[in-house]
């Protein structure tokens, strides 16, 4: 049995491919499912966030190419494209990644909280879908324990730093100061309602949230005592607003050139400034060539978020360290699975020598037998018939100079030399 992690993450590739390889949560079930009918694979779980997709993969061969041929086909990906940009770790490399990922440790914000969030979904859609089985469940269950340590024996999580914060810590730069900015929020989920806390502690009065189902952002908007907008009516106040930021799923642009020239013109080319923090893009890329505008993608966080990483840097040290421990413990737990159908098989076979001598002894019982001399022989007759086999073994191992045989079986039955 073998473990696989696949992926792409921030690092190794550009917002345009991450985008080609990005799953939606309503394509997410179906996808892993599909993963499942890729030769080898028995287990299976795939985690997409705006920085990363990964497979994770339990197989009956270390392959890598099915994986690879999978995400390629189903993400109608250019042949080479991939090349250069994943990276594959087997076993160990892949346990130990999966608790950095976890941890926060891999992330653009360097002890991140939401990844965390975000794994154990992913989790829970794979194993409703009915693609995870003992391996996955055991990592998976392991590596929340791991990240949760993590956070409780560290300081990774001391300062307030994520990709809403580098978002907001951005327009701080643009704008001398927030109070008096209107900010269009694009979306209602995790990563807007923190960014639109990370506002309000800025002092931002004027935000209003548009968003697919106006349920969720009236829910929002009442939290954080703001306005809130269907996305069908953001075309006509995107005017107002100084700062927009979007982090929705969809998975076509909905912010385009022409209503952001059409909003300038009404602002009187006022500067706006855009955020996009979705994979894939919520804004159009053609927005960035317009005048007045100043738009800023994940991957352009990276150098504000750098700069937010020194005070986790020690923690992180400290956290590797308490990671290289629990992968070995994982591994043992894993490694000792391949010893029980051996067990299994032993105990069966001594199962099945024990009921014939004692249904043997029984009979004999029945007959009216002395019972000492019917004890005798069930004894004599299960030790005679256990060491039978290995003493044979053992024997034709001695004749072939096999040591190795030998020096196992004493370390089997604790032998004295």
């Amino acid at each position: 049995m073998h473990l696989l992690a696949l992926g792409l993450n921030h690092r190794t590739a550009p917002v345009a491919l991450r985008e080609r390889t990005a799953f939606s949560p309503d394509q997410l079930p179906d996808a892993v499912r599909s993963l499942l009918e890729a030769p080898e694979i028995s287990e299976a779980t795939i985690l997409s966030t705006c920085n990363r997709t990964e497979i994770y993969c339990h197989q009956n061969t270390p392959v890598t190419s099915n994986v690879i041929n999978w995400l390629r086909d189903y993400g109608d990906v250019p042949p080479d494209a991939l090349t250069g940009s994943t990276y594959t770790l087997p076993d160990e490399q892949a346990v130990q990644h999966a608790f950095r990922v976890a941890s926060g440790l891999d992330s653009m914000v360097l002890g991140e909280p939401q990844i965390l969030g975000q794994m154990k979904s992913a989790f829970s859609v794979a194993h409703q879908a009915g693609t995870t089985g003992k391996i996955l469940n055991r990592l998976f269950q392991h590596t929340f324990s791991v990240a949760k340590q993590i956070r409780t024996d560290t300081a990774i999580g001391a300062s307030a730093v994520s990709v809403a914060y580098a978002a907001v810590d951005l327009a701080k730069r643009i704008f001398s100061k927030l109070d008096d900015q209107t900010v269009l929020l694009l979306g209602a989920g995790e990563t807007i309602e923190l960014v639109a806390r990370h506002l309000k502690q800025n002092n931002v009065k004027h935000i209003i949230v548009a968003n697919r189902s106006s349920e969720r952002a009236e829910t929002l908007s009442r939290q954080l005592g703001s306005e809130a907008i269907s996305l069908a009516d953001m075309p006509n106040r995107l005017h107002e607003a100084d700062i927009v930021v979007a982090s929705t799923a969809s998975t076509l642009p909905i912010l385009g050139k022409g209503t952001v020239e059409a909003a300038l013109r009404r602002r009187r080319h006022r500067p706006m400034f855009l955020i996009d923090l979705a994979v894939p893009r919520d804004i159009e890329p053609q927005v960035d060539e317009l005048e007045d505008v100043f738009l800023y993608t994940v991957d352009d966080l990276e150098k504000v978020i750098a700069q937010n990483q020194a005070s986790r840097q020690e923690a992180a040290v400290e956290a590797e360290k308490i990671i290289d421990l629990q992968v070995v413990r994982f591994m043992h737990w894993m490694r000792s699975l391949d010893s029980v159908p051996t067990i299994r098989s032993l105990r069966t076979k001594v199962d099945l020598l024990k009921a014939t001598e004692l249904a043997e002894a029984k009979r004999r019982l029945a007959n009216g037998e002395d019972a000492n001399q019917i004890l005798e022989q069930l004894a004599h007759n299960l030790s005679q018939k256990f060491t039978h086999g290995p003493s044979q073994a053992l024997k034709q191992a001695s004749q072939k100079g096999d040591s190795g045989l030998i020096k196992s079986t004493k370390r089997l039955f604790r032998l004295k030399a």
